[in-house]
């Protein structure tokens, strides 16, 4: 299953930061893989609510803000045409707060990019705010470009864990890896298992590791048919699954996790292990819901 939607393109957050600029160039970069165009989106928080909440400020200031956001969207749609010319790049200026404008994009595209920080460089603002909302709502992934500039032969991770979600993340990684002729790294931790410490001492542990390694087998089953062309390393590790993520995205480009996982409870809410990657990745991270009914 493809995670693409036809004629979708790929929204960018733009709020004037350097991080969303580094977004852009990666989102750029993107849109150019598969094919699609770019959508570069300012939300304009200058509402009626606000106005009413700011009487002093003025017709003025509103306009000094608006002449500000227009320069905003004019930066990154240059910055995505210098970084691949000839790409369809559509900028739109949207009055609202950034999480409802861009889960409502979210419901046309093929994928929402924001940078890590917001305007400021307050390290965690928009992330916490922003991308943590998209993550848990959005009808679409969510990649949050954080980290340096990645190798280009550097492998994607993905977790897997048998949720639903973990299915929607295993499809969103296998096709980033084959768009980007790299490796895939599938990890599968069984950190959480519960064990009563009582029968610790006599438990196979070698056994059930094995029975895990199964899993991951059988949920990697098909994957290597459709996509040939992805070579894949299996890890299987005791160990927690957001440690073993964020350690393993110091050599990846790309680590992709589900919205939630097992045992998670469905809603607006984000799992804890997509939450502490999203946080201390060291490098882009996609954030897959499964695909709403249609």
């Amino acid at each position: 299953m493809s995670t693409t939607r036809p004629g979708s393109p790929i929204v960018v957050g733009v709020d004037g930061s350097e991080s969303a600029l580094g977004a852009v160039r990666w989102a750029a970069r993107e849109a150019r893989r598969r094919r699609v165009p770019l959508r570069a989106v300012t939300a304009f928080e200058w509402t009626h609510d606000h106005a009413l909440g700011q009487p002093g400020l003025g017709t003025r200031y509103r306009e000094i803000m608006l002449d500000a956001a227009r320069d905003q969207l004019t930066s990154a749609v240059e910055v995505a045409e210098r970084e691949q010319p000839g790409l369809e790049v559509q900028s739109q200026l949207v009055a609202g707060y950034p999480i409802p404008v861009l889960i409502e994009e979210a419901r046309r595209a093929l994928m929402v990019v924001i940078g890590d920080r917001g305007l400021g460089g307050v390290t965690g603002l928009l992330l916490g705010s922003v991308a943590v909302a998209l993550g848990a709502r959005a009808e679409c992934p969510t990649v949050v470009v954080r980290g340096d500039e990645p190798e280009p032969t550097a492998p994607v991770v993905v977790g897997v864990d048998g949720s639903p979600t973990s299915e929607a993340a295993l499809a969103f990684a296998f096709e980033a890896a084959s768009l980007r002729q790299a490796a895939l790294v599938a990890v599968h931790t069984w950190w959480d298992l519960f064990v009563d410490p009582a029968l610790a001492p006599i438990l196979d542990w070698d056994a059930i590791e094995e029975d895990e390694r199964q899993l991951l087998a059988e949920r990697l089953a098909g994957w290597g048919e459709k996509y040939p062309d992805v070579p894949v390393q299996r890890v299987v590790t005791r160990e927690h699954a957001s440690r073993a993520l964020v350690e393993r995205s110091r050599k990846a480009q790309l680590v992709v996790v589900g919205s939630r996982g097992r045992g998670g409870v469905a809603g607006l809410l984000l799992g804890s292990v997509s939450h502490a990657v999203l946080h201390r990745a060291h490098c882009p991270v996609a954030v897959v819901r499964p695909q709403p009914a249609s």
